[in-house]
């Protein structure tokens, strides 16, 4: 909406109206004034927040350039040769478009900010003072104008006179100061309307400027930016394709993970605990160590797996023999003992579990602990006559419908299954003969009546397994022997025949 003008000839008369038309245009300055703030305000908030954004971009960019990319092999495809370099041509392009915009926040303050300031104080601020001023003359001269008023006319002419000459140049120096007042806010009235916008304007040019050639920069970009995608994604659908190959891998490793290694390896590695003995007792500490067994190196490195904690050097020792521990020879479960050049005595290792222990064992040729058979007495090494026609008859049923079986003493029978039949032969009520004669494999099974002649562990027999008293094996023509030779060599094994071809009986 627009005000009613203002007229020099309306500051003679300083009327009511002209008195309301001038306090619109004053209310319309304050107005004006308080816009230039904000805008200046404003303004320097926006510089600011485009130089933290630019210094930001730049340190950006700085993060990015320093990065380094490293992939897995020693020759690379032109796809990752491209992704490598990516990282470089973005700092590039993040540092080309900030040196811009930075020398746009430079001169953002000479565009904007200091116009404004100026038009604020020197064009709106001198208005306020010729208000003042005007204010301060519309005073005193209706102040000398009430007193001269109230002058009675009884005084001198000559008094009259000068009372008059004083008021009337009062009038006439109010009156220049209202015509200077109107003068100074119209001018103020119509210059704004370039005195504002001019600097805006300069300011939103550079701004434009400043993304026009951002625009720039980024048309010569495209090029760049299709060839990366395009890398990128040939290396997606690479991975893709190979995802399943790498969870196949993944499953086998679970699976069997010590039949994943790789060339190079040692033959087995993994953690170990050793015994150490101190002279107040014995410590259990962890290595992690590996075997060659070519060379048959072990390498041990102690291990704490502590944050912070201080690793020391790995200790080679060469390796001469090693043998499981027996169970009940210490308290701890899956160790072995091994004795190597460089350390004097035995040193007693400790496995994750029984399968490791058997691994470690196998990678170092390892042996069972040798066991003294608890037979002590003569009549505990030989075959009473119950127990004898039993195995008697196993052996004479399974030469009968068993003896082309494969696997006929590794595969044995249920155990409850194999105590039906001893009950059914040694029972009081039962006919052992007429058990074994009239057994059928279907209800016994050939692997039933296998399984308790190694043992040879029922009623009537002898107290000790049959497998601790006499190990028989079969060579060459002895395959071929009657029933009846080779029972009597069981029977009487001190006369059994030696040498190539012969019933071998070893205790």
């Amino acid at each position: 909406m627009g005000h009613p003008p203002l007229e020099f000839s309306d500051c003679y008369l300083d009327s009511p109206d002209f008195r309301e038309r001038l306090k619109c245009y004053e209310q319309e300055l304050e107005r004006t004034n308080k816009f230039i703030k904000d805008v200046i305000k404003d303004g320097n908030a926006l510089i600011s927040a485009m130089r933290n954004y630019s210094s930001a971009v730049q340190k950006f960019s700085q993060t990015l350039q320093s990065f380094q990319f490293d992939f897995i092999g020693d020759t690379l495809t032109d796809d990752e040769i491209n992704i490598a370099e990516s990282f470089k041509e973005f700092a590039e392009l993040l540092n080309e478009v900030e040196n811009e915009r930075m020398m746009m926040v430079h001169n953002a303050s000479d565009l904007l900010i200091k116009p404004l300031e100026n038009f604020r104080k020197e064009q709106i601020g001198f208005t306020k003072e010729r208000k003042k001023k005007f204010e301060k003359d519309g005073e005193r001269f209706y102040s000398l104008l009430d007193r001269h008023l109230h002058l009675s006319s009884k005084k001198k002419e000559s008094q009259l006179q000068e009372a008059d000459l004083q008021v009337d140049k009062e009038r006439r120096n109010f009156f220049e100061s209202s015509l200077d007042y109107v003068y100074q806010i119209q001018e103020v009235q119509e210059s704004k309307k370039f005195n504002i916008v001019e600097p805006v304007l300069a300011f939103l040019h550079s701004l434009f400027i400043s993304n026009s050639l951002t625009v720039e920069l980024t048309q010569d970009f495209l090029p760049y930016k299709q060839q990366l995608q395009l890398s990128l994604q040939n290396t997606r659908n690479h991975f893709s394709s190979t995802r399943e190959e790498m969870e196949e891998l993944k499953k086998r490793m679970k699976e069997a993970p010590q039949t994943c290694k790789l060339p190079g390896q040692p033959t087995i590695e993994g953690y170990l605990y050793t015994q150490e003995k101190w002279a107040l007792g014995i410590s259990w500490v962890k290595y992690y160590c590996q075997y060659e067994k070519e060379t048959k190196t072990l390498t041990m490195t102690p291990m704490d797996q502590k944050p912070g904690a201080k690793q020391q050097g790995p200790l080679d020792l060469t390796l001469k023999y090693c043998v499981r521990r027996k169970t009940e020879s210490i308290d701890k479960r899956f160790c072995f003992d091994i004795e190597t050049n460089e350390r004097p005595g035995t040193i007693t290792l400790q496995a994750l579990s029984e399968a490791n222990r058997r691994l470690w064992m196998e990678a170092m040729d390892g042996k069972e602990p040798i066991y003294h058979s608890p037979i002590t007495k003569q009549e505990e090494m030989e075959l009473n006559e119950v127990g004898f026609k039993f195995v008697r008859k196993c052996i004479n049923v399974i030469e009968t419908k068993g003896i082309k079986t494969e696997g006929l003493y590794r595969t044995v029978g249920s155990n409850i299954q194999v105590q039906k039949l001893l009950n059914a032969f040694f029972g009081p009520s039962s006919s052992g003969d007429q058990v074994l004669r009239d057994c059928s494999f279907p209800r016994w099974g050939v692997h039933l009546i296998t399984s308790p002649v190694p043992a040879a562990r029922f009623p009537g027999c002898q107290q000790v397994p049959l497998s601790q008293v006499c190990r028989v094996s079969l060579l060459g023509s002895e395959l071929w022997l009657q029933p009846s030779q080779r029972m009597s060599t069981i029977r009487n094994p001190r006369k059994s025949w030696l040498g190539s071809g012969s019933l071998l009986a070893v205790w």
